[in-house]
C-alpha cells in the first residue's frame, strides 16, 4: 500500500517540545538573584513530588533544567565600587521629565516593574558606566536622560 493512504497517527502533528530559551550572553546575577534561582529551583523540586501527570512531569522538568543551567551558569558580580553606574548599582535618572530608580541586575532578576532592570535592556546599557551629572543619549536623542544619582545597591 502506498503511504499516500496510510493514516498518520495524531503524535506526528504534535508540535516538538523545545527547551526554554536561555538569554544569551554571560549569566550575570546579583548575590540576591543567585539566591532567588536557588529558591525557584528548591520550589520547583517540591512541586515535581505531587505530580502524577507524565505531560506535566516533562513540562514541569523542562522548566527546572532551565533554572539548573541557570543556576550552574551563575557569575555573582562583585558590588559595584566607583562613581559610574555598573551592575548591581542604583540609578536615579529623569527622562522625558520623569525622575525613576533602576537596579541594574541579571536576566533572570528583571522585574520592571520593582525597578529592577536587566542589564541587557537598553536602558541600562545606556546608563553604565554614566555618574550623577551626566547626561546619556538614549532612544535617538542625544541628552535624552539625565543622571541624578548612583549608589551599590
Amino acid at each position: 500500500m502506498s503511504v499516500a493512504f496510510r493514516r498518520e497517527g495524531d503524535d506526528e502533528h504534535l508540535e516538538p517540545k523545545f527547551e526554554l530559551p536561555i538569554p544569551p550572553g554571560p549569566n550575570l546575577v546579583t548575590a540576591r538573584g543567585l539566591g532567588l534561582i536557588a529558591a525557584r529551583l528548591a520550589e520547583l523540586e517540591a512541586e515535581l513530588a505531587g505530580l502524577a501527570d507524565e505531560e506535566a512531569i516533562k513540562k514541569h522538568r523542562r522548566v527546572m533544567r532551565y533554572w539548573q543551567t541557570r543556576q550552574a551558569t551563575a557569575q555573582v558580580m562583585p558590588p559595584p565600587q566607583g562613581p559610574a553606574a555598573a551592575f548591581g548599582s542604583a540609578v536615579t535618572f529623569r527622562l522625558n521629565g520623569k525622575e525613576r530608580t533602576v537596579m541594574l541586575v541579571g536576566d533572570d532578576e528583571a522585574d520592571p516593574a520593582a525597578g529592577l532592570l536587566s542589564f541587557t535592556a537598553p536602558l541600562s546599557r545606556a546608563l553604565m558606566g554614566a555618574e550623577a551629572g551626566d547626561e546619556v543619549d538614549f532612544g535617538g536623542k542625544s541628552g535624552a536622560i539625565e543622571v541624578l544619582r548612583v549608589a551599590a545597591a
